[in-house]
């Protein structure tokens, strides 16, 4: 199979098979004639676990140790427990984040309804986001 035939059996892009077999995740066998990639059935379904790996949360480092894992003929799962483990605290992080920014941005939009409109005058940029990040907590912000 050539890349858009991959592409189109997983609804993919050609770009993302490009993309996984420039990170050698994906190794297909160049054709002599026509020095075409061509992708094996073993290759579509190492990049049908990537995509799905990826759809999880694990990075391209991770998806390398768990392939690395199994090509050792070693459980990932070990691993891949350890990981999402890990990928769901740091995205619990993220939410809380978002969370903190969405309040933010409410307080923003509520205490910017009543204030004017101002042609910034040499020392303000824009009054309402200065004058709304004096009583930000620094800490916040990130």
């Amino acid at each position: 199979m050539h890349v858009k035939e991959v592409a189109e059996k997983l609804g993919v892009t050609a770009d993302t098979v490009r993309f996984y077999t420039r990170i050698q995740l994906l190794n297909p066998k160049i054709n002599p004639n026509n020095h075409y990639k061509e992708y094996s059935q073993a290759n579509v379904e190492r990049l049908k676990f990537v995509v799905a790996s990826r759809a999880l949360g694990f990075t391209v480092e991770d998806i390398s140790t768990i392939i690395a894992k199994a090509e050792n003929h070693k459980s990932p799962c070990p691993t891949v427990r350890h990981i999402i483990e890990k990928r769901l605290e740091e995205t619990e992080r993220k939410f809380q984040d978002l969370v903190a920014l969405r309040a933010r941005m409410t307080a923003a939009i509520e205490q910017w309804e009543s204030i004017p409109d101002c042609v910034p005058n040499g020392h303000m940029i824009c009054h309402m986001i200065e004058s709304f990040s004096e009583g930000v907590n620094h800490d916040a912000k990130k």
